[in-house]
């Protein structure tokens, strides 16, 4: 939540806005059920739906949340489930290892330039056509002015274009830092992009004095992250709502 326009709390709940999106999570809801629960989630959606720029807003559930029945009472308020994820974490050294790029591909930091906005537009634009849905240069930029240094945006790119995209977000006052995106063109998957720029993510953070990587992994990122060392602690799934 460090790069949010705003937080607030209910009960057990962090609530953010960033944009236009706004973004739910918590530590723990145990204690939790029945009407309180339905009630704490029915608030929720009322607090997005009465900010006129709020488009959608994501409760990240996870794996080993109780009660178990919160995924049909958050469907029962109208959020819909996406794809589950596995929450991996692991000793930051052991991602930053050398890989051997494709000719022509080079890593690059982008966020720490005087003027990053060029750039950050054009690895916007290739993470749109990576995941295959909007996301805008100006969330990027949001991210990178309100971290105050913790959020760096790396980007893997050819003289013509971007070619994979991916953030390292250092948690304040911890050991962790998280890796996020990674998401690589179509037409160049496969072909070590996602090794390198998490290994350049992993030297940088070992730099910064992190410890341990976390990151919630899809069914393509999974499977690299466990052979550089990191472990599945849970699930993670999202619910949206959509106005």
């Amino acid at each position: 939540m460090t790069s949010a326009d705003s937080v607030d709390r209910a009960g057990p709940l962090w609530r953010g806005k960033f944009g236009d999106r706004g973004f739910v999570s918590y530590r723990s809801l145990d204690g939790l059920d029945g009407r309180v629960l339905d009630d704490l989630i029915a608030q929720t959606v009322s607090h997005y739906a009465a900010d006129p720029q709020i488009s959608s807003f994501e409760w990240k559930t996870c794996g080993h949340d109780a009660p178990a029945d919160l995924p049909r009472r958050l469907t029962a308020h109208g959020l819909q489930a996406e794809d589950p994820e596995t929450v991996m974490v692991g000793d930051t050294w052991r991602l930053a290892q050398a890989v051997r790029l494709p000719d022509r591909v080079v890593l690059r930091r982008i966020d720490n330039q005087p003027n990053p906005y060029p750039d950050v537009v054009r690895a916007a634009r290739a993470q749109e056509l990576a995941f295959g849905h909007p996301f805008g240069a100006q969330d990027f930029m949001r991210r990178i002015e309100k971290s105050g240094g913790r959020v760096e945006l790396w980007v893997a790119e050819t003289p013509e274009e971007v070619v994979c995209v991916g953030r390292l977000e250092v948690v304040p006052n911890t050991e962790f830092a998280g890796l996020w995106g990674g998401g690589t063109l179509p037409q160049w998957r496969g072909q070590g992009l996602y090794r390198a720029l998490t290994a350049a993510r992993a030297r940088s953070a070992l730099e910064r004095g992190v410890r341990y990587l976390h990151s919630d992994c899809t069914e393509y990122s999974r499977p690299i992250l466990e052979r550089s060392g990191l472990l599945p602690i849970t699930t993670t799934t999202p619910y949206i709502w959509r106005r």
